[in-house]
């Protein structure tokens, strides 16, 4: 076995897999070169340092040393200095290995070919694998304007409340609309947060921003119409995307896909007043990503099933015609990251060997 597919198998056992395709075989042959991959099958999803990778991947440290350097350079492996001492690991492919090498921007020959291959594995594999458990990895968070005023939201519903947890805040381009370029939306819209942050800034894939600068940016996203889509946990955010229908993975794996599980819809959908609704057709036009607005006889209808919650309709209705009402049996994120991706790993059958890989 080549050590490209070593370093697929590998990756499969993270929440977020890498199922076996060719395109993703030649995804792993532009991302690493064969020196690389051989020291990144030495690696786990937890950070090691240069010593114990260089002997698990039967390499020289100064060779190892070297090699992380340079997969961490180009965004393929994550590293943080921890008691002075640098430690690297694996990324999942998503997110990770798909978006970082994206977040510069884009525009050489070798990103134009891996944004073919990136929908080419999208469509063979990835977009189940990432819908492949009944607990989704990323969760809606509607506009929170919308809903703020209900008395049943949560903390985990406003998106304020959960950055004040974050210490840490950067700005990156959206690896889906650099990619795909299917729309003129804005690029620069991708937040990340505390450790996936201060990564991404020091090897330069974002830049530093403060938390009123990330509110900002949640601001201009949902005037152009993007739709927040955040880790699906209560405790903590580590990356909030704003997502268009037109290019985003984890958007279209419900549109394109029909998977049902490829993200959890907010805890609320709209509802339109029929009495004040003048039937402009803005929300079902405009605004709503997911085909969930019907006109008829001039007046607009929800459909609760396909609605996601995301509140773009609510937030620009002109008549103030749309509100946010609770859904009947509204999904609860996880209480921790750790104890959704204990989930996803238990729900998938790949808990033992992620437990087994990182305890090595």
């Amino acid at each position: 076995m080549n050590a490209y597919e070593k370093l697929r198998e590998i990756l499969h056992k993270n929440p977020i897999g890498a199922p076996e395709s060719r395109a993703f075989d030649e995804i792993l042959r532009i991302l690493f070169t064969p020196e690389e991959a051989e020291v990144a099958v030495g690696m786990t999803f937890v950070p090691k340092g240069v010593e114990q990778i260089a002997e698990s991947a039967g390499v020289s440290k100064e060779t190892t040393e070297s090699l992380c350097e340079s997969m961490a350079a180009k965004g393929v492996v994550y590293s943080r200095r921890k008691k002075g001492q640098m430690g690297y690991s694996l990324l999942p492919t998503v997110p990770g290995l798909f978006e970082f090498p994206f977040m510069t921007g884009g525009g050489t020959r070798q990103h134009d070919r891996l944004a073919q291959l990136w929908e080419q594995y999208h469509e063979e594999g990835l977009g189940r694998e990432f819908g492949g458990s009944t607990t989704p990895v990323m969760r809606v968070i509607a506009v929170e304007q919308t809903i703020d005023a209900h008395s049943e939201v949560l903390h985990f519903d406003l998106v304020s409340k959960m950055l004040e947890k974050a210490e840490t805040f950067a700005l990156a381009h959206c690896a889906c609309r650099i990619s795909v370029r299917g729309c003129d939306r804005p690029t620069e819209t991708c937040l990340m947060l505390d450790g996936t942050a201060k990564f991404l800034v020091e090897r330069k894939f974002a830049r530093e921003i403060t938390k009123e600068e990330a509110l900002e940016v949640l601001r201009v996203a949902e005037e152009a119409g993007l739709v927040h889509t955040c880790t699906n946990s209560q405790d903590r955010l580590a990356v909030i995307c704003n997502c268009c229908p037109c290019c985003c993975m984890v958007l279209k794996g419900w549109t394109r896909l029909k998977n049902p599980y490829a993200f959890a819809r907010s805890r609320w959908h709209a509802s339109v007043d029929a009495r004040l609704c003048t039937g402009c057709a803005a929300c079902r036009d405009e605004r709503c990503p997911m085909a969930a607005v019907d006109i008829t006889d001039h007046v607009a209808e929800v459909q609760p099933h396909r609605c996601i919650g995301c509140g773009l309709c609510v937030s620009t209705c002109p008549e103030a015609a749309i509100s946010m009402v609770l859904r009947q049996e509204p999904m609860i994120p996880p209480a921790t990251i750790q104890e959704m991706g204990v989930r996803v790993l238990t729900e998938k059958g790949r808990l033992e060997k992620y437990l087994k890989l990182n305890q090595s």
